[in-house]
């Protein structure tokens, strides 16, 4: 439910929408970490200024805690293109 939420999210704010994937990887009990794909042109609009847009990402992530007792950790990976 997350991931389809941050994939879908990072699709408005992208310039390469179709190169939007997510991962999920769950690291232990309670903690998962979450790998947003996209294009090396487009993690820069992801991350933000100073990191803006994704801190503000990882806060709207956290409120789903609250709800399914998950800890997330929110990382934006550039597609390696070969």
């Amino acid at each position: 439910m997350v991931e389809n939420f941050l994939e879908e999210y990072a699709k408005l704010i992208v310039d390469y929408p179709e190169k939007i994937h997510t991962q999920r990887v769950d690291l232990g009990d309670d903690f998962v970490e979450i790998f947003i794909f996209a294009d090396k042109a487009d993690t820069g609009k992801l991350i933000g200024k100073n990191g803006k847009t994704i801190n503000a990402i990882k806060t709207i992530i956290s409120a789903y805690k609250s709800k399914e007792a998950l800890s997330y950790r929110v990382t934006v990976k550039a597609i390696e293109e070969s």
